[in-house]
Protein backbone atom coordinates (compact mmCIF):
# COMPACT_ATOMS: atom_id res chain seq x y z
CA UNK A 1 0.00 0.00 0.00
CA UNK A 2 2.09 2.46 -1.20
CA UNK A 3 -0.40 5.11 -0.76
CA UNK A 4 0.20 4.58 3.04
CA UNK A 5 3.24 5.79 3.31
CA UNK A 6 3.85 8.61 5.82
CA UNK A 7 0.32 8.54 7.38
CA UNK A 8 0.58 9.07 11.08
CA UNK A 9 -1.91 6.97 13.67
CA UNK A 10 -1.96 7.97 17.24
CA UNK A 11 -2.58 5.69 20.45
CA UNK A 12 -3.21 6.64 23.82
CA UNK A 13 -2.71 4.47 26.61
CA UNK A 14 -3.65 4.41 30.50
CA UNK A 15 -0.90 2.68 32.05
CA UNK A 16 2.45 1.41 29.95
CA UNK A 17 1.00 -2.10 28.75
CA UNK A 18 -2.50 -1.35 27.58
CA UNK A 19 -1.78 -0.65 24.35
CA UNK A 20 0.57 -4.15 24.19
CA UNK A 21 -2.69 -5.75 24.79
CA UNK A 22 -5.18 -4.28 23.39
CA UNK A 23 -4.10 -2.43 19.80
CA UNK A 24 -0.67 -4.33 19.38
CA UNK A 25 -1.99 -5.73 16.34
CA UNK A 26 -3.31 -2.39 15.15
CA UNK A 27 0.48 -0.65 15.51
CA UNK A 28 2.22 -3.43 13.66
CA UNK A 29 -0.59 -3.76 10.79
CA UNK A 30 -0.14 -0.18 10.18
CA UNK A 31 3.61 0.22 10.93
CA UNK A 32 4.14 -2.43 8.62
CA UNK A 33 2.02 -0.30 6.12
CA UNK A 34 4.43 2.65 6.00
CA UNK A 35 2.55 4.49 8.87
CA UNK A 36 4.11 6.61 11.74
CA UNK A 37 2.61 5.41 14.59
CA UNK A 38 2.67 7.23 17.94
CA UNK A 39 2.05 5.98 21.50
CA UNK A 40 1.24 7.82 24.41
CA UNK A 41 1.44 6.52 27.97
CA UNK A 42 -0.57 8.66 30.49
CA UNK A 43 1.04 6.32 33.47
CA UNK A 44 3.40 4.23 33.86
CA UNK A 45 0.43 1.40 35.75
CA UNK A 46 3.45 1.32 38.51
CA UNK A 47 1.29 1.56 41.64
CA UNK A 48 -1.77 -0.52 40.45
CA UNK A 49 -0.37 -3.22 37.26
CA UNK A 50 2.44 -3.92 38.58
CA UNK A 51 1.79 -6.64 41.54
CA UNK A 52 4.47 -9.17 40.63
CA UNK A 53 6.85 -6.49 41.27
CA UNK A 54 5.86 -5.25 44.35
CA UNK A 55 5.12 -9.13 45.19
CA UNK A 56 9.10 -9.62 44.76
CA UNK A 57 10.27 -7.69 48.17
CA UNK A 58 13.76 -6.63 48.82
CA UNK A 59 14.53 -3.09 47.62
CA UNK A 60 11.88 -2.55 45.23
CA UNK A 61 10.88 1.01 45.13
CA UNK A 62 8.47 3.11 42.63
CA UNK A 63 11.11 4.33 41.42
CA UNK A 64 12.77 0.98 40.53
CA UNK A 65 8.92 -0.40 39.49
CA UNK A 66 8.56 2.80 37.22
CA UNK A 67 11.62 2.02 34.93
CA UNK A 68 11.11 -1.54 34.86
CA UNK A 69 7.98 -0.56 33.25
CA UNK A 70 9.06 2.22 31.04
CA UNK A 71 11.82 -0.21 29.42
CA UNK A 72 8.80 -2.37 29.34
CA UNK A 73 7.29 -0.18 26.98
CA UNK A 74 9.86 0.76 25.11
CA UNK A 75 10.74 -2.93 24.26
CA UNK A 76 7.00 -3.31 23.06
CA UNK A 77 7.34 -0.42 20.98
CA UNK A 78 9.93 -1.25 18.69
CA UNK A 79 8.71 -4.74 18.38
CA UNK A 80 5.56 -3.90 17.11
CA UNK A 81 7.46 -0.80 14.98
CA UNK A 82 6.11 2.34 16.53
CA UNK A 83 7.87 5.39 15.11
CA UNK A 84 7.68 6.61 18.88
CA UNK A 85 6.83 5.93 22.60
CA UNK A 86 6.20 9.21 25.18
CA UNK A 87 5.39 8.59 28.80
CA UNK A 88 3.42 11.48 30.77
CA UNK A 89 4.59 9.95 33.87
CA UNK A 90 1.21 10.07 35.56
CA UNK A 91 0.41 8.55 38.78
CA UNK A 92 -2.35 5.50 38.42
CA UNK A 93 -4.92 4.73 40.78
CA UNK A 94 -6.16 7.00 40.83
CA UNK A 95 -5.24 9.15 38.05
CA UNK A 96 -5.59 12.87 38.17
CA UNK A 97 -5.20 14.84 34.80
CA UNK A 98 -4.00 18.49 35.19
CA UNK A 99 -5.13 20.86 32.32
CA UNK A 100 -1.42 21.22 31.05
CA UNK A 101 -1.62 17.43 29.99
CA UNK A 102 -4.71 17.63 28.31
CA UNK A 103 -3.18 21.20 26.41
CA UNK A 104 0.09 18.90 26.21
CA UNK A 105 -1.82 16.17 24.20
CA UNK A 106 -3.63 18.79 22.24
CA UNK A 107 -0.52 19.64 20.99
CA UNK A 108 0.20 16.19 19.82
CA UNK A 109 -2.43 16.14 17.75
CA UNK A 110 -1.65 19.27 16.20
CA UNK A 111 1.53 17.87 15.23
CA UNK A 112 1.13 14.54 14.14
CA UNK A 113 -2.60 15.33 12.55
CA UNK A 114 -3.11 11.96 13.24
CA UNK A 115 -5.70 9.62 10.62
CA UNK A 116 -7.07 8.31 13.65
CA UNK A 117 -6.27 7.60 17.27
CA UNK A 118 -6.95 4.73 19.31
CA UNK A 119 -7.80 4.57 22.73
CA UNK A 120 -9.66 3.01 25.84
CA UNK A 121 -13.51 2.99 26.20
CA UNK A 122 -15.51 5.12 28.11
CA UNK A 123 -17.18 2.98 30.64
CA UNK A 124 -14.73 0.27 32.81
CA UNK A 125 -16.15 -0.18 36.48
CA UNK A 126 -12.96 -2.50 37.03
CA UNK A 127 -10.58 0.62 36.51
CA UNK A 128 -11.37 4.35 36.09
CA UNK A 129 -8.40 5.11 35.13
CA UNK A 130 -9.46 3.72 31.37
CA UNK A 131 -12.68 5.96 30.96
CA UNK A 132 -10.49 9.03 32.13
CA UNK A 133 -7.83 8.31 29.64
CA UNK A 134 -11.15 8.13 27.14
CA UNK A 135 -12.38 11.02 28.44
CA UNK A 136 -8.85 13.11 27.95
CA UNK A 137 -7.53 12.22 24.58
CA UNK A 138 -11.24 13.15 23.34
CA UNK A 139 -11.16 16.80 24.66
CA UNK A 140 -8.06 16.84 23.88
CA UNK A 141 -9.26 15.89 20.05
CA UNK A 142 -11.89 18.56 20.17
CA UNK A 143 -9.12 21.50 21.89
CA UNK A 144 -7.15 20.53 18.81
CA UNK A 145 -9.92 21.05 16.42
CA UNK A 146 -10.83 24.93 17.65
CA UNK A 147 -9.92 27.46 15.48
CA UNK A 148 -9.53 30.19 18.39
CA UNK A 149 -6.64 27.34 19.97
CA UNK A 150 -3.51 29.10 19.83
CA UNK A 151 -4.51 31.22 16.83
CA UNK A 152 -2.94 31.20 13.68
CA UNK A 153 -1.65 27.58 13.72
CA UNK A 154 -4.69 25.97 12.01
CA UNK A 155 -6.48 23.00 13.81
CA UNK A 156 -6.52 19.62 13.29
CA UNK A 157 -9.47 17.99 11.07
CA UNK A 158 -11.81 15.55 12.54
CA UNK A 159 -9.49 12.21 13.22
CA UNK A 160 -11.74 8.85 13.78
CA UNK A 161 -11.82 8.07 17.38
CA UNK A 162 -11.47 4.06 17.77
CA UNK A 163 -11.85 2.40 21.31
CA UNK A 164 -9.81 -0.69 21.88
CA UNK A 165 -11.36 -3.95 24.08
CA UNK A 166 -11.41 -4.24 27.37
CA UNK A 167 -10.38 -6.91 29.69
CA UNK A 168 -13.96 -7.51 30.58
CA UNK A 169 -16.17 -6.05 27.34
CA UNK A 170 -19.19 -7.54 28.99
CA UNK A 171 -19.20 -5.33 32.09
CA UNK A 172 -18.11 -2.15 29.79
CA UNK A 173 -20.72 -2.23 27.25
CA UNK A 174 -18.57 -2.84 24.80
CA UNK A 175 -19.50 -3.66 21.14
CA UNK A 176 -17.32 -5.00 18.77
CA UNK A 177 -18.46 -2.93 15.74
CA UNK A 178 -15.23 -3.17 13.95
CA UNK A 179 -12.87 -6.52 14.20
CA UNK A 180 -9.25 -5.97 12.36
CA UNK A 181 -7.34 -9.02 10.57
CA UNK A 182 -4.00 -8.85 12.56
CA UNK A 183 -3.10 -12.18 11.31
CA UNK A 184 -0.16 -10.88 9.71
CA UNK A 185 1.78 -9.66 12.52
CA UNK A 186 0.59 -12.04 15.26
CA UNK A 187 3.82 -13.43 15.67
CA UNK A 188 4.89 -10.00 16.48
CA UNK A 189 2.28 -9.14 19.03
CA UNK A 190 2.69 -12.24 21.03
CA UNK A 191 6.26 -11.54 21.11
CA UNK A 192 5.50 -8.02 22.23
CA UNK A 193 3.34 -9.47 24.96
CA UNK A 194 6.27 -11.73 26.49
CA UNK A 195 8.04 -8.27 26.76
CA UNK A 196 5.89 -7.56 29.70
CA UNK A 197 7.34 -9.60 32.39
CA UNK A 198 5.52 -7.30 34.83
CA UNK A 199 1.86 -8.70 33.67
CA UNK A 200 3.05 -12.11 32.36
CA UNK A 201 -0.77 -13.95 33.40
CA UNK A 202 -1.71 -11.41 30.60
CA UNK A 203 0.17 -13.15 28.25
CA UNK A 204 -2.27 -16.26 27.25
CA UNK A 205 -5.65 -14.42 28.45
CA UNK A 206 -4.95 -12.21 25.16
CA UNK A 207 -3.75 -14.45 23.01
CA UNK A 208 -7.27 -16.54 23.44
CA UNK A 209 -8.60 -12.77 22.89
CA UNK A 210 -6.81 -12.92 19.41
CA UNK A 211 -8.34 -15.78 18.43
CA UNK A 212 -12.04 -15.72 19.57
CA UNK A 213 -12.09 -12.18 17.60
CA UNK A 214 -10.58 -14.07 14.66
CA UNK A 215 -13.14 -16.75 14.18
CA UNK A 216 -15.99 -13.98 15.01
CA UNK A 217 -14.52 -11.57 12.22
CA UNK A 218 -13.82 -15.02 9.86
CA UNK A 219 -17.87 -15.46 10.16
CA UNK A 220 -18.77 -11.86 10.01
CA UNK A 221 -16.56 -11.93 6.60
CA UNK A 222 -16.50 -14.98 4.73
CA UNK A 223 -12.32 -13.94 4.69
CA UNK A 224 -10.08 -16.25 6.29
CA UNK A 225 -8.58 -15.18 9.61
CA UNK A 226 -6.97 -16.53 12.55
CA UNK A 227 -6.13 -13.38 14.91
CA UNK A 228 -8.45 -10.22 15.34
CA UNK A 229 -8.76 -7.28 17.14
CA UNK A 230 -11.99 -5.78 18.38
CA UNK A 231 -12.83 -2.15 18.34
CA UNK A 232 -16.06 0.07 19.08
CA UNK A 233 -16.51 3.38 16.91
CA UNK A 234 -17.17 6.70 18.78
CA UNK A 235 -18.66 8.95 15.63
CA UNK A 236 -20.41 8.34 12.68
CA UNK A 237 -18.70 6.87 9.32
CA UNK A 238 -19.43 9.23 6.57
CA UNK A 239 -19.07 7.06 3.18
CA UNK A 240 -20.87 7.46 -0.38
CA UNK A 241 -21.29 3.45 -0.04
CA UNK A 242 -22.34 0.79 1.90
CA UNK A 243 -19.07 -1.64 0.94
Amino acid sequence: MPDQVGKTGLVVSAHSADFVWRAGGAIALYAKRGWKIKIICLSLGARGESAKMWREGKGVTLEKVKQARIDEARAASDILGADSIDFYDLQDYPMRVPDEIVFRLADEYRSLRPEWVLTHGMEDPYNADHPLTSQVTQEARVIAQAHGHKYPEPPIGAPQVFMFEPHQPEQCNFKPQLILDISEVWAQKRKAFESQAAQEYMWDYYTHVGLNRGTQGARNSGRRMIYGEAYQRIFSLVTDTFI
